[in-house]
């Protein structure tokens, strides 16, 4: 016989864009073969759009330009051959290339104030998911901002804007086809902020006063054009215009003052918006001449229940005159009201004060007086008591050094041996080098405890130390002692010690603790900071230093912790060294939203779902869907690593009930599931595939029943699905009857049969081990009868 036509080349799926051609193409082995193509089981025959091409061996169809109704399964057949595959038609979101290029070159601008709505029509496959984004947040409504989504558009809309909107937006559109992101800036202006301040004097004379300001933290979004100064004197209502500057000049100096008037000053900001609200100076006064600078703190000459004796030195700066005497003033300790001791300016520098009441505490200020008033009073002296001296306190017992290093001494001593009439208020610890025979006093305030560290020494440098106890009459006598200083360790550079517990990437469940213990190793020891994302930690993180090992620790991780943290040493000498780490805070996602089914295509149930709100914090999120035939009957998983919020199922059987979940995941688990609220079911009905088969001239009108496709062997494991599928040919149309192990299985609810023009299919649900064996379909009309067998078998899920 002739040897039987084949394919060279099947067909192959196809991707394709909507609005795009598409072809299809397959080569047979013999020339003469014409061919015959059909769509979705239906023969297709040569349309607008849709033409068919045979050039030689090869065989062609062609769409000129793909929509969704070109979608679905083809197949070409030619004498008893056939071939067969799919056309997808991608569908992504799009946006006119006019509108998207004004969109993201050129930025939004509004005045503050202004109503703000920006519109993105767009096309694609629906459902189009879209998304407003700012500083990587998803937009959410509030009083002023909205976002509206429709299948046709999406539109973000501000009622009144304000200069905080200003930044960089995202616009994401999604569907089954893919993502579509567009960048957006928008820009707000308005009128800048006041100046910022304080408003310094930097000089206020009798002819004139010369203010100085800093340009404001906002300018409003227009460059600054220039600075209004204005006046008012004190006591009045109205302000008068001094004048402008430039925007880069922030002095003002006005010779329109009076001496010994008082003035307030205010700045304002302008741009081409507007002029900004005032930043206000504290009174200011312009004297007639310049009065003299604060003396020292008086010392204490002597202390009785009668008088206390003071005395003081001129001050630094004496004015522009000579100065005449001063003015001392006193208070009791703890009050704040001062009360004059002379009223006339006493040219002696030495006062003895009485009209004091015996044991209370006083403290004394001087002021200095010159041609052009009283000049600024000196700080307080040292407080001291109205009575009788008291005898100074003992030495201090068993000084000692405690512990010493290359830079500082720890001392340590006893209470002085009580005296009468002694009561230590404190101590002070002085020092002095090996070569210098001053004491320097090392404590600004009397030491309450016995103990003092000394710091700031050299190494290998002697010293001499001496501590003096205090009471109200005075320090008491010096204890002394040697102190030798160590010599300084090795300077070692700063070095982290990043091993293997040190990881590089952290995950983190979201309530858990973040710590992180970094070791390292430095001498001296090195100046530790901590940044996250190159800024500043969050108060909520604290930091821990000691030991030659630096803890990060945040005690309840939140979602807006994750980001990258940098560890960096420094040490004095500018060596430095930095250790990068990533965190990422995560938690088991939340359930997906209400789940919807719909019938798209014929004999198919599309399961939508409304996305996981945790999808705007996980990168790594996604669904599986589930199904089960009965309401309490064991889910299956029908569909894994889901990305999208959408899942066609086939497999349906018609006259079933179909329950479905959905659940979502990352790495930590899975959500609580989302099930469909009403179970899904195709009804049985023979009207939908009552099509008229072809009517092929030359058939023989009776031949005997033949298998064109026999059965083949099937291996399945155990809860899952198995389909048995044969083609049979003969005329009049065969009978099928399936049988396994010899036994009819016509009546058996556990099993399904179907017949469409001769592609014969038996489908086991739920296969279990009972159901491995022998399966015959058995083919029988008025001309004979043909069977076909296949062995099924069944392995576990293990």
């Amino acid at each position: 016989s002739a040897p039987r036509c084949h394919f060279n080349k099947h067909l192959l799926d196809v991707r394709v864009l909507k609005g795009e051609p598409a072809e299809l193409s397959c080569t047979v082995s013999k020339d003469e073969v014409t061919g015959t193509w059909f769509k979705d089981g239906l023969k297709l025959r040569s349309m607008d759009g849709v033409f068919f091409e045979k050039e030689g061996l090869v065989h062609k169809l062609i769409i000129n330009k793909v929509e969704d109704i070109h979608a679905g399964r083809y197949r070409f057949e030619g004498g008893d051959i056939k071939t067969e595959a799919s056309i997808f038609v991608e569908d992504p979101p799009q946006v006119d290339k006019v509108l998207l290029k004004n969109l993201t070159s050129v930025p939004t601008v509004a005045k503050a104030g202004q109503k703000v709505k920006i519109k993105i029509p767009f096309e694609g496959r629906l459902p189009v998911r879209a998304t407003w984004l700012k500083d990587r947040m998803e937009l959410a409504d509030d009083t002023r901002i909205r976002v509206d989504k429709t299948e046709t558009f999406t539109m973000l809309s501000i009622s009144s804007s304000e200069r905080k909107d200003c930044g960089d937006y995202k616009v994401r559109l999604k569907n089954d086809s893919g993502v579509l992101e567009i960048n957006l800036k928008l820009v707000v202006i308005d009128k800048p902020q006041p100046p910022a301040g304080p408003i310094k004097i930097v000089e206020s004379s009798a002819n004139n006063i010369t203010i100085q300001w800093k340009p404001p933290k906002d300018d409003g979004g227009k460059p600054l054009q220039s600075y209004i100064v204005e006046r008012q004197q004190v006591g009045k209502n109205d302000w008068v215009t001094l004048g402008e500057t430039s925007k880069s000049c922030t002095t003002f100096t006005t010779d329109k003052v009076e001496q010994d008037m008082s003035y307030y000053f205010r700045v304002k900001a302008v741009n081409a918006e507007g002029t900004s609200d005032a930043l206000e100076s504290d009174e200011v006064k312009a004297v007639s001449k310049a009065s003299p600078g604060a003396p020292d703190p008086p010392e204490i000459v002597s202390a009785s229940r009668d008088n206390i004796t003071i005395s003081w030195k001129a001050p630094r700066k004496t004015g522009s005159s000579q100065i005449v005497g001063y003015i001392v003033q006193k208070r009791k300790k703890g009050t704040m009201t001062w009360l004059p001791v002379n009223n006339v300016p006493i040219a002696d520098k030495k006062l003895k004060i009485t009209n004091l009441k015996k044991g209370l505490q006083y403290e004394f200020r001087v002021a200095a007086v010159n041609a052009a008033g009283m000049g600024d009073a000196s700080e307080p002296s040292q407080p001291v008591f109205a009575r009788d001296s008291m005898k100074s306190p003992g030495q201090v017992q068993d000084l000692k050094v405690s512990s010493s290093d290359s830079t500082s001494v720890t001392l340590t001593w006893k209470r002085p041996e009580a005296i009468d009439g002694s009561d230590v208020k404190g101590y002070d610890v002085e020092m002095r080098s090996s070569d210098n025979l001053s004491w320097t006093k090392c404590n600004t305030s009397p030491i309450e405890m016995t103990t003092y560290t000394v710091k700031g020494l050299q190494a290998k440098e002697m010293y001499f130390l001496r501590v003096r106890a205090l009471n109200d009459s005075g320090p008491g006598e010096a204890a002394e002692l040697e102190a030798c200083i160590e010599a300084a360790p090795p300077v070692v550079s700063p070095r982290l010690l990043i091993g293997d517990t040190v990881k590089s990437s952290l995950v983190i469940r979201a309530g858990n603790t973040i710590r992180v213990n970094i070791p390292f190793e430095a001498s001296p020891d090195p100046v530790v900071t901590w940044l996250k994302d190159g800024l500043p930690l969050p108060n909520r993180a604290t930091i821990n230093t000691k030991d030659g090992t630096t803890q990060l620790l945040i005690g309840a991780a939140e979602f807006t912790d994750s980001g990258i943290y940098t560890v960096e040493l420094q040490n004095g000498l500018g060596k430095r060294e930095t250790f990068s780490f990533q965190v990422q805070v995560t938690d088991i996602p939340q359930s997906p939203g209400p789940i919807q089914l719909e019938e798209n295509v014929p004999n198919t149930v599309t399961v939508t779902w409304e996305p996981s709100a945790s999808e705007k914090w996980e990168n790594n999120l996604y669904y599986t869907v589930l199904k089960r035939e009965s309401q309490k009957g064991l889910w299956h998983v029908v569909g894994d690593l889901i990305y999208t919020n959408k899942f066609t199922f086939t497999k349906l059987i018609p006259g079933r009930d179909y329950y479905f979940r959905v659940v979502a995941n990352n790495n930590l688990g899975a959500s609580g599931p989302s099930d469909s609220v009403q179970p899904w079911r195709i009804k049985k009905t023979k009207a939908e595939f009552q099509v008229k088969p072809q009517k092929y001239r030359g058939v023989n009108q009776n031949q005997p029943p033949r298998f064109l496709v026999p059965l083949k062997p099937h291996v399945v494991t155990t809860g899952s699905e198995c389909h048995m599928s044969c083609a049979v040919g003969g005329h009049p149309p065969p009978k099928i009857t399936w049988y396994k192990d010899s036994r009819d299985l016509s009546n058996d609810p556990n099993y399904f049969c179907t017949n469409y023009f001769g592609v014969c299919s038996l489908v086991v649900l739920g296969v279990t081990k009972h159901d491995e064996g022998e399966y015959m379909a058995e083919a029988t009309n008025e001309s004979g009868r043909a069977f076909s067998k296949a062995f099924l078998t069944i392995k576990g899920n293990n």
